[in-house]
């Protein structure tokens, strides 16, 4: 039975992350790839909580970057239950987001995301290889409806 669900997890994950570095995936993805510490020049620190009305917020909930630049992110969950930071396209984020409802135990190994328990704190290094607009999401279910999303702008 768990060898079943197991199959039917990556044949579902599979699609989804076709553009992805996933399980034998893309190593660039549209929104760009793992960055060097060497190259980071600039960090942002990205807090990931909930507020007393029951919202759950990143903040800052918007990233302008310069296409080709290289950003140290760093994460601190300052919440109370875990969190998750996931970057890409919008479409991408709604297909992640639907798998997530299916599959809400699933966790991430993915360089464009990061998963903290409360109290945690993280960093994803990255590099912005292509201009436009892309997004960010805590896709947890119901974390997302509960306002736990973001934009990034790419500049030329």
């Amino acid at each position: 039975m768990k060898i079943g669900l197991a199959v039917l997890v990556a044949l579902a994950v599979s699609p989804a992350f076709a553009t992805g570095n996933h399980a034998g995936g893309h190593d660039v993805m549209e929104i760009g790839k793992p960055g060097t510490k060497a190259a980071a020049k600039r960090t942002v620190t990205i807090s990931m909580k909930e507020k007393a009305d029951g919202s759950m917020v990143f903040e800052p909930a918007v990233l302008k970057v310069k296409k080709g630049e290289t950003i140290r992110l760093k994460f601190q969950n300052t919440g109370e239950t875990d969190h998750e930071f996931v970057m890409d396209t919008p479409a991408a984020i709604q297909e992640h987001k639907t798998l997530m409802q299916k599959f809400p135990e699933m966790e991430h190994a993915d360089p464009n995301s990061i998963r903290l328990a409360a109290g945690g704190n993280g960093q994803i290094i990255w590099t912005f290889a292509k201009s436009g607009e892309f997004g960010f999401a805590c896709l947890i279910p119901g974390h997302y409806e509960s306002g736990m999303k973001g934009d990034i702008t790419v500049a030329p």
